[in-house]
């Protein structure tokens, strides 16, 4: 969720939202395997470097309504 949360603002590499969120960069990694595997974020190379973001709108839609759920009890 931490890591939708931060790819719903904004692109980025496995660094940035490593730092973000306070996880190991492996951690990172492994869970945006998952996340892609899943279709939830999609990857993209820039030389070296891999950005990720959420693979469409409605994932951003979901996460929101899922969110609102949760915060009105």
């Amino acid at each position: 969720m931490k890591i939708i949360s931060v790819l719903k603002e904004e692109e980025l590499c496995v660094g940035a939202i490593s730092e973000l969120i306070n996880v190991s960069q492996s951690a990172v990694s492994h869970q945006l395997r998952v996340l892609k595997n899943s279709k939830i974020v999609k990857p993209r190379r820039e030389g070296k470097q891999m950005y990720y973001s959420l693979d469409d709108e409605h994932i951003k839609k979901i996460y929101d309504m899922g969110l609102e759920h949760i915060t009105k009890g």
